[in-house]
């Protein structure tokens, strides 16, 4: 498509409803754990570090394609191995300031995957400058390569405090919604040639009907 047709207001546009679809439609989120390698032993020979040491986990609206695992059986016994493949939104990593790498880790759910693979998804209408996005490939990690606590909904039952994700709330490009800061930005609003969303974010309440999505506030 030629650069006559397709300028940086149409560039915006096609951010703008990316981000709307994954961030106040979708609402999938993984959790993102940068691997620091300035203060992480690596062993001079094997170029490997069993202790690794991890900036604060990072929440990064996705899409998400999960894989119900792979049943390997050896002489211990059987296991169940998954993958992963999530999509990012490339100016959503920019707002963040993020930069995701082969070797750094997510989590979805309960498990924990390393990343194998960061690919560049497309080039918008073949300008080599922007890209749609990033695909995120995994695979479940080795039990002791990261000791945290999975973040977010997840599909443990734990005595202590609920896994289930209780409110959704729509960014809509707010820099903060009622749970917090966002990060989001949407371009169009930023340079004024679209005005923000009258009502503002709306959310989903734990039963899905009393909630100000339907209309019950």
């Amino acid at each position: 498509m030629a650069r006559l047709f397709i300028t940086p207001r149409e560039l915006d546009l096609i951010s703008d409803l990316t981000k709307e679809v994954i961030k106040d439609v979708i609402g999938q989120v993984i959790f993102y754990y940068s691997v620091r390698t300035d203060v992480t032993f690596v062993h001079d020979v094997y170029e490997e570090s069993t202790e690794k040491i991890f900036d604060p986990p990072i929440e990064v609206d996705a899409l998400v394609e999960w894989s119900p695992g792979e049943i390997k059986t050896n002489k211990f016994g059987s296991e169940k191995f998954h993958s992963i493949e999530a999509r990012v939104h490339s100016r959503d990593l920019t707002d963040k300031d993020l930069r995701m790498k082969i070797g750094d880790f997510i989590s979805y759910g309960s498990v924990f995957f390393e990343l194998t693979q960061v690919i560049t998804i497309s080039k918008i209408f073949g300008q080599v400058e922007h890209v749609t996005g990033y695909k995120l490939i995994g695979k479940q990690a080795r039990e002791g390569l990261i000791d945290k606590l999975a973040q977010g909904p997840t599909n443990q039952t734990l005595e202590t405090e609920s896994v289930s994700q209780e409110i959704f709330v729509q960014q809509r490009g707010t820099a903060t919604n009622e749970l917090g800061p966002t990060a989001d930005r949407r371009e169009l609003q930023a340079d004024s040639k679209l005005d923000a969303p009258l009502t503002g974010p709306k959310k989903v309440a734990p039963d899905g009907t009393n909630s100000s999505f339907y209309g019950d506030e």
